[in-house]
């Protein structure tokens, strides 16, 4: 008789959790999974998937204005908000279905209730307790906003994405991916749309010139940027907001937005009684191959705080069931791994950025062009493509690709393999480009920038 009710017990059924309990179940594993909200997780309910399908309907307003520059006859279609909401909810409730049914196909219990650790081998979920050999987190994170006066006006992304109507004008504070991604839409469909930021520039930790080149082009679509600011109280007014900010400025909006950073999701779990340690920042501490301070608990995904990226959650999950139920030891490795902002343009970056290149490897050689791509000259569309390259002057090696500029995450996810693969920059210049397109330039880019010492002293 086993000795416990399941081989393995996962709290948190987001896209982590998902892809970890399917796989231990496809092995032979009996597999339990518990979720509070809907199945999915983040990614496909509140995050990447209803945002992304947000995206997709906004640029359908650059598609209208570019295509008379093609010939087609002037016309002023009519958006409906309410219309694409509901064609998204749609969606999300297809695929709910579909993960569910993806548990069911891989003989995974599935228990819709919240669940906590008892101890660490039993799980408390709707009144019940089981126990498990095996325990693992993926609870993922959720938005967090500061505590000031009239805070309870905000909304967050989860809020943006169920809105009944587009704002005329949104306050939007935060400078990472969730806040530009959000302007995009917002600004294309028509809101007016402004950026409250502490710091000079937008999405800090990505490469300098990705940071300049996409404020430049978000100015350029009437997306208004104030750095160096912060809100100091939010104030209904009528049917409105008020919004005032340390600069003394005060900003009329009909929304505003939080997008200040996300928490993992370890309150109410019992880690603690468990014996399972967090860091600093509340997530789960642990070890490259996912292990918590307690030998049968792992974690995966946002509330582990490694990587929060989707694919990474994913690839962790099914590491875990590879070494557990497979005999297949894996860990997964977090470096050079790509990632894109769905802005409007679109951002999309793998490896090093010039500075932390420059950190590590001291000489390093970085090429850059700016351009307007072809489809926007007969659109009489000003927008400009940034792409760079960053390389190890010693090796050669390619250390980093950026690019802001229309299709960019799909050019970027090519050139990650050959940046796992450890390609050269002579290697990027003997490929044959793609004409005409504007991935080409990854491998046409020849002139050196100057050194940024050479550029100061001249």
């Amino acid at each position: 008789m086993p000795r416990y009710d399941f081989d393995m017990f996962t709290i948190g059924a987001g896209s982590g959790g998902v892809a970890s309990s399917r796989r231990a179940g496809s092995y032979g594993a009996r597999v339990g999974i518990c979720e509070e909200s809907r199945v999915g997780g983040t990614c496909v309910i509140r995050g990447c998937v209803p945002k992304k399908l947000l995206v997709y309907g906004a640029q359908f307003a650059d598609a209208f204005a570019d295509s008379v520059g093609f010939g087609w006859e002037p016309q002023t279609p009519k958006f409906d908000w309410r219309k694409l909401i509901a064609n998204k909810d749609a969606e999300i409730d297809r695929l709910n279905g579909i993960y569910k049914k993806l548990l069911a196909d891989s003989g995974v219990a599935l228990f819709e209730s919240h669940g906590r650790l008892v101890d660490p081998h039993t799980v408390e979920v709707g009144g019940k307790r089981y126990t498990a050999e095996t325990i693992l987190i993926a609870t993922g994170a959720h938005p967090v906003v500061p505590d000031l006066p009239g805070i309870e006006h905000a909304v967050t992304s989860n809020e943006a994405l169920e809105l009944d109507e587009l704002p005329r004008r949104i306050v939007i504070v935060g400078g990472g991916y969730i806040a530009v991604e959000f302007a995009g839409i917002f600004a294309t469909l028509g809101s007016e749309v402004t950026i409250i930021i502490r710091g000079d520039d937008l999405l800090r930790g990505f490469d300098d010139d990705i940071r300049v080149a996409l404020a430049l082009e978000m100015r350029a679509r009437g997306i208004t940027i104030r750095p160096r600011c912060q809100v100091t109280r939010i104030e209904r007014r009528g049917a409105g907001l008020a919004v005032a900010t340390t600069s003394g400025e005060e900003i009329a909006a009909d929304r505003i937005m939080y997008a200040t950073g996300r928490r993992p999701n370890t309150r109410n779990l019992g880690l603690a009684e468990a014996g399972v340690l967090l860091d600093g920042k509340g997530a789960v501490a642990v070890d490259e191959w996912s292990r918590s301070s307690v030998a049968n608990i792992y974690a995966v995904g946002d509330v582990t705080d490694r990587l929060n990226l989707t694919p990474v959650a994913i690839a962790e999950g099914r590491a875990l069931a590879e070494t557990l139920f497979n005999g297949n030891p894996m860990t997964v490795d977090h470096a050079t791994v790509p990632t894109a902002v769905f802005s409007q343009p679109p951002v999309g970056t793998v490896g090093l950025t010039e500075r932390a290149a420059r950190e590590r490897y001291g000489a390093v050689d970085v090429y850059r062009t700016r351009f307007k791509p072809m489809k926007n000259i007969l659109a009489g569309r000003e927008e400009r493509t940034m792409m760079k390259l960053v390389v190890d002057r010693k090796s050669d090696r390619v250390l980093g690709c950026h690019m802001v500029g229309a299709d960019a995450p799909e050019i970027i996810q090519g050139l990650a393999i050959a940046l796992k693969c450890g390609a050269t920059k002579t290697q990027f210049d003997r490929t044959i480009g793609i004409h005409p397109s504007a991935a080409e330039e990854f491998v046409t880019m020849r002139e050196k920038l100057p050194e940024p010492a050479a550029v100061a002293s001249g």
